[in-house]
């Protein structure tokens, strides 16, 4: 990864935010996949730093969240007793500013209560003011919110309701052709909420399960670690908020939340991000106490 030039690493991240699995960009570059993955994280990583350190201070009017599923390792009926927390089904939460579109935060992790409440106390600290925040019918979007925002955030809940297509699929993550929606309600949890609406992050998330091989849903591009299923999240949102044009802003959402002068290329992106990790990964040293026993 060291000795990869620098074409060849813009190369390999425009790939990676553009839907190829690694293999893929095997075949394209013939760079071994090992490298290919090995600076996939690194750039990763470096970008979880760069977005946390941009998005601070953000003032937006509107707000709206969801959560998109993947999958690491395995799918989640196959998951044993001890690999469930980094194996199966894993959610990534996202914020979306709806008229910037762009992406506060995120996190990636469970779809449970701790991991709610981490999400929107992250999302809480980058935003200033008490904004308008959308969500669907998740009960822990509705605790997590209040307590975060001290109950001074218009919170709406908009809930959609499907048609039922196979009475033997009931999870969403099995359901690979989505059903027609028959009736959608809008219930006020606190606040005046002006606009109560979640379209803006749903499409937002079909750009991430187009842009990113590990999000499809009939593939083995699957990610199987953790780690590296979350520094392809990161890579994403740096990308999506920096790089990517956004068609309907005719310019990148970063330049349209103002924390950015200009559209951002690849290269600049690896010059931010490279800087902010090691070349070498972080080695742990454990230190190990000889105990005397036995009999004497």
């Amino acid at each position: 990864m060291n000795v990869l030039s620098r074409d060849q690493q813009i190369l390999i991240v425009a790939c990676l935010t553009e839907g190829q699995s690694i293999r893929a960009i095997e075949r394209l570059t013939g760079i071994h996949r090992d490298t290919i993955m090995r600076l996939g994280e690194r750039v990763g990583r470096g970008c979880e730093e760069l977005h946390d350190r941009m998005m601070v201070g953000i003032r937006c009017g509107r707000l709206e969240l969801d959560e998109i599923w993947g999958y690491v390792g395995k799918k989640q009926k196959r998951v044993e007793r001890h690999e469930i927390n980094h194996k199966g089904d894993q959610y990534t939460f996202i914020g979306l500013a709806s008229s910037a579109k762009a992406i506060i935060s995120y996190r990636t992790g469970k779809r449970d209560t701790e991991n709610t409440d981490l999400f929107v106390q992250d999302l809480r600290q980058r935003v200033i003011g008490a904004p308008e925040i959308s969500t669907d019918g998740f009960h822990p979007y509705k605790m997590a919110i209040r307590d975060a925002f001290n109950g001074r955030a218009h919170h709406g809940v908009i809930v959609k309701t499907y048609s039922v297509t196979n009475l033997a699929v009931k999870e969403a993550a099995r359901r690979y052709s989505p059903a027609e929606v028959v009736a959608v309600s809008r219930e006020v949890e606190s606040g005046t909420p002006g606009h109560i609406s979640t379209s803006y992050v749903e499409r937002q998330n079909l750009t991430l399960r187009m842009t990113q091989k590990r999000f499809a849903r009939l593939t083995n591009g699957f990610s199987k670690k953790l780690t590296n299923h979350a520094a392809a999240v990161s890579l994403y949102v740096s990308h999506y908020n920096l790089c990517r044009v956004h068609e309907a802003l005719r310019t990148t959402p970063a330049v349209a939340l103002g924390i950015a002068e200009r559209v951002w290329t690849i290269g600049d992106l690896l010059d931010a991000v490279l800087p902010l990790e090691p070349n070498r990964p972080v080695r742990v040293t454990r230190n190990f106490r000889i105990i005397d026993g036995g009999k004497k």
